[in-house]
């Protein structure tokens, strides 16, 4: 069962019995006295408490140790909730690998899970895992460690719904070239929006929200001059465009951090790995030291496909060893600058970019997905996650080399 492991003494609680359903705002803000024999009644005080008074630590009463070092995999709702489920737990049991990225609101915005029916998030949900409490005991099991994905801009299903929380060319919602839509992260709506789907993630015993599309779509600041969308509480401020995108980005991610801190989770967020290179994206808003200062966990994509020639690399795709290496040297530079480093994990190549065209790219075996371990492990970065849209992982690989 779910329960607070401080309790406000009787004399504080000045409360009322909440409603079955989602956990509020006043929740993550004034914490909450749960009689934790039901969660769907709980007793909770409304003013919010002074500085000086114990909070709240959540406790959803599954139990999970932080392994040596994070070596994991992505896995989509569908692949959670289906039959592919087991292979994954298994090649866990087979290997050193000891963690999995679970979406829970995936790139189209939707949730990958049926909350109760009063939860506001019950129109955005699919079935897709059908008992998420029984699969993360399975988990618990298997000690394998529990990461939530959720996709916080990139969000097609909320964009259409709330037009005036996205961006607008002329009278309709902007798609990008692949009929994507992103929701605009000015918008303060947009951030608690997300915030209570990870704050869920974390009372089902998910231990770390790893947010996703943290950024303003590829390419704005092409468009931000001719879409129609708020600016916001930015709107005033003596900023350029670029300046108020960084500032925006960067305040969500303290602002969610903040939020799930009672909940006892890490907070993640995966960036383009370019960003280390810039001061920062002026388009997207992401700045990578910005934001590494309020994670506990900074997950730069690094697959070597994605790069142009770049580090005196002309083919980066060719040379996954080398590309790892050249950029995991500029990280830890950046990082070693930081008061409180937070922990590096980034993305690898387990998959083969054949959209590169004849001569740019190679078929990723084994050996390469060994190669871009190495390179982080010899640049002394222990950590990694493994990317493979369809989450079909190579097999025979060494985790550990």
């Amino acid at each position: 069962m779910a329960f607070f492991k401080k309790i406000v003494p009787a004399c504080l609680v000045a409360g009322s019995i909440a409603a079955a359903g989602a956990g509020s705002q006043t929740e993550a803000e004034t914490g909450l006295v749960a009689s934790a024999h039901d969660s769907k009644a709980l007793v909770y005080q409304k003013k919010e408490l002074p500085e000086s008074m114990p909070r709240f630590v959540f406790d959803s009463g599954l139990n999970f140790e932080y392994p040596d070092a994070i070596r994991g995999i992505y896995v989509s709702g569908h692949s959670a909730g289906g039959s592919k489920f087991a292979q994954l737990t298994k090649l866990m049991d087979s290997t050193d690998l000891n963690a999995m990225v679970i979406d829970v609101k995936d790139d189209y915005g939707n949730l990958t899970y049926r909350p109760d029916p009063s939860s506001p998030y019950y129109d955005i949900s699919h079935q897709y895992i059908k008992d998420p409490r029984a699969m993360l005991k399975e988990l618990e099991k298997k000690k394998i460690y529990p990461i939530a994905r959720v996709v916080v801009f990139k969000d097609s299903v909320l964009a259409n719904k709330k037009p005036e929380w996205s961006f607008k060319d002329g009278n309709s919602v902007w798609k990008n070239g692949r009929g994507e839509s992103f929701v605009n992260p000015f918008v303060k709506e947009v951030w608690d929006y997300n915030v209570q789907i990870a704050i869920e993630a974390a009372k089902l015993g998910f231990q770390e929200i790893q947010f996703d599309y943290v950024r303003f779509p590829e390419g704005f600041e092409n468009k931000d001059a001719t879409l129609k969308y708020s600016h916001g509480d930015y709107t005033d401020t003596k900023q350029d465009n670029v300046q108020k995108r960084v500032t925006a980005v960067t305040d969500f991610v303290e602002y969610a951090r903040g939020k799930l801190k009672p909940y006892g989770v890490k907070t993640s967020v995966d960036i383009f790995g370019y960003t280390a290179t810039l001061p920062e994206a002026p388009g997207i808003g992401q700045n990578f030291t910005k934001i590494s200062d309020h994670v506990d966990v900074i997950s730069s994509m690094i697959y070597p496909s994605h790069w142009t020639a770049y580090f005196g690399i002309e083919k980066p795709d060719l040379k996954p060893y080398e590309l790892i290496t050249e950029y995991a040297k500029l990280e830890n530079k950046k990082l070693d600058e930081l008061k409180t480093r937070p922990v590096s994990r980034p993305w690898l190549q387990d998959f083969t970019a054949s959209w590169l065209g004849s001569g740019n790219y190679k078929k990723y075996g084994k050996e390469d997905i060994e190669a871009q371990i190495k390179a982080l492990n010899d640049q002394g970065i222990k950590e990694y996650l493994l990317w493979n849209a369809g989450n079909n992982y190579t097999k025979g690989v060494d985790y550990t080399p």
